[in-house]
């Protein structure tokens, strides 16, 4: 280790200011007069900078998940609607870091919505507010049940501005908006923002967060509401006191299933022990799916049959778990999208509180699937990166080779075993889907994947290129549902190696689309001459992969098999006229082939191979 990376490291550690990164490099510019080590100090800032980069986003990522656990703390212990309403705006506050945060309910009398609890507001006429249906962002939002978000609210056309908001947010200095309903039994109940004083785009991991607490929120407040009332009808009348008793006795142990859910979450369990619970809790068995279907936990069965995946579109769209078949379907969702099912089998008359506890372990969950999504992006975009420098270290001037294999062994792969490279499409496809099982796919294999010029690349184990493309064309389909088409390259050695995959596997691709072979995974030795006159390849490449074994017996043993070869093909195959051109014996001539098949194959007179060896003798000539 350099002094230099020593420097660097200091750095890192006092999480210094990224204008400190650059003292060492003038230093090593004006001090040194070797070129190689001050250009090894550039190097060892730039990865410092990218590690540093790297540690700031994993640290914001932890703070956002410990503030969603302790969200899930707080209001698991909140009885009273203003406690929770409060805790509610405070959090999301912290949890996005904005200026304001605020929370608004719906108002069935009027028919708008008015603003209830702030925090970090100034602003006595903000404060005071009214939203009619439709009218500002938030007023949109609980018109169409759905999120919006707006980095500069006065400039964006795609909002109703009225006279009496746009002077209230404009009092209160707010730019930026991001609004989320509250949803009960598919109802809006209310909306839950996050705003800034200046120009902010919010980010889609910002709209799960804030979506996810806001699930929260509409529970708590459900759950809130419905203790209100069963203490108003307790006064009405005596016959409703067991009713309500046993209403009351079922939100509590909805709650108290609610809190036992999320201690396990805070201790850091895994969704299938988070499933595990929900069995025990409800007296049967689950069965958890991924948004893309993938059991996670529980048998197969369960997350099959006639409704089920109907149930589940009904629950997204209500908030609550549906029966069908003889299950109990509760979606798995934060900020408006689909983190997976719940499917229970068990008593079919589950009661109020039971569903409950399946729909909060839904909500549980999705909070445990959010936090391994993000730990799982991280390592993705780390096995991207490297891929991307392994595919450009060709260019580089000293390309830091035991770097890259150290990188790559601490992502568990090993660079000097061999590797098949190959480059994938897949049109009309959803690109985050995508790249997500292209992702998950090297993961399992122990091998890298990434985007590049519009194409999934993946690095896989093995040595075989047109059966890994194939397997690869398999899985991403599993998992997209749409065709996808692979060329492969390969296999190489060592990390300096794979750069020139490349090419060679693009151009496979673009052959194997030129055919209309869509769905299709292939080498360059499986479509041949056409592969090299559709994909736009290089003739040596093709010369050395048709007539290689031949060139190499001749240059090692000073023979004459790649003359005599074109003799036999230019004669049409007649012995006697080719021994006359080689002036050699016939039986020379024999010996000769009988060679040249040992090398080619067996097979090296068919037509399809014939072919390809007469168009690589004459372009072998031609070079």
């Amino acid at each position: 280790m350099t002094s230099a990376d020593l420097v660097y490291l200091g750095l890192l550690a006092r999480d210094a200011p990224s204008a400190e990164y650059d003292e060492p490099v003038r230093r090593a510019r004006t001090e040194s007069r070797d070129p190689e080590q001050a250009a090894a100090v550039e190097q060892a800032r730039t990865l410092a900078l990218r590690i540093r980069t790297t540690l700031r986003e994993q640290r914001r990522r932890e703070n956002e998940l410990t503030a969603l656990f302790e969200t899930a703390g707080d209001l698991a212990g909140l009885r009273d609607l203003d406690d929770v309403l409060r805790a509610i705006v405070i959090r999301a506050r912290k949890l996005l870091g904005t200026d304001v945060a605020y929370l608004s309910l719906h108002d069935e009398h009027a028919g708008d919505t008015y603003m209830r609890v702030t925090a970090g507001s100034v602003s006595a006429e903000f404060q005071r507010v009214r939203l009619g249906m439709g009218e500002g962002l938030g007023g949109l939002v609980a018109q169409t049940s759905s999120p919006y978000a707006t980095a500069d609210y006065f400039n964006d056309d795609r909002f109703r501005h009225t006279r009496a908001i746009d002077s209230a947010v404009h009092d209160e200095g707010l730019v930026a908006i991001l609004g989320v309903p509250l949803l009960v039994n598919g109802k809006v109940i209310g909306v839950l923002f996050a705003s800034d004083r200046s120009v902010r785009p919010f980010t889609r991991d910002e709209l799960a967060l804030l979506g996810s607490l806001a699930t929260h929120a509409a529970i708590a407040i459900e759950s809130a509401n419905q203790l209100a009332e069963t203490k108003a009808a307790l006064a009405e009348l005596a016959e409703a006191s067991r009713v309500i008793r046993e209403h009351s006795a079922a939100v509590e142990r909805a709650a108290e299933a609610h809190e036992a859910l999320t201690g396990l979450l805070l201790r850091g369990a895994g969704v299938g022990e988070l499933a595990a619970s929900v069995s025990d809790l409800l007296g049967g068995t689950v069965c958890l799916t991924d948004d893309q279907g993938r059991v996670l936990h529980g048998a197969e069965a369960d997350a099959r049959g006639p409704g089920v995946q109907a149930a589940a579109a009904q629950s997204e769209r209500t908030g609550r778990a549906v029966l069908a078949a003889g299950r109990w379907v509760a979606a798995i969702q934060a900020g408006g999208e689909r983190l997976g099912t719940l499917a229970f089998r068990g008593p079919a008359d589950l009661d109020k509180a039971e569903q409950r506890i399946l729909e909060r372990a839904a909500m549980v969950t999705a909070l445990r699937l959010l936090t391994e999504r993000s730990v799982r992006e991280a390592e993705y975009q780390v096995r991207g990166e490297l891929l991307t420098d392994l595919l450009d270290a060709v260019g580089r001037a000293d390309p830091d080779a035991a770097g890259l294999r150290e990188r790559a062994r601490r992502l568990s792969a090993d660079l000097d075993a061999a590797h098949v490279l190959v480059v994938a499409r897949a049109e009309d496809a959803d690109r985050r889907r995508l790249v997500s099982a292209a992702s998950h796919l090297a993961a399992t294999r122990h091998g890298l994947a990434g985007e590049r010029a519009g194409t999934i690349v993946l690095l896989l184990p093995g040595t075989e290129p047109t059966a890994t493309a194939r397997d690869v064309v398999h899985h991403l389909h599993a998992a997209i549902q749409r065709p996808v088409t692979a060329g492969a390259a390969g296999p190489a050695f060592g990390p300096l190696a794979v750069a020139a995959l490349f090419e060679e596997a693009e151009r496979c691709l673009g052959a194997l689309l030129a055919l209309g072979r869509i769905g299709d995974g292939a080498c360059a030795a499986d479509l041949g001459f056409v592969g090299l006159l559709l994909g736009g390849g290089r003739v040596p490449g093709f010369v050395e992969a048709v007539l290689g074994p031949v060139l190499e017996y001749d240059a090692r043993r000073q023979t004459d098999l790649l003359r005599t070869l074109e003799a036999y093909f230019a004669c049409g195959g007649n012995l006697m006229r080719a021994k006359d051109r080689l002036h050699v014996h016939v039986n020379t001539v024999t010996q000769r082939l009988e060679r040249i098949g040992k090398l080619l194959g067996a097979d090296w007179q068919a037509p399809d191979r014939a072919l390809e060896l007469q168009l690589a003798l004459r372009l072998h000539r031609l070079r």
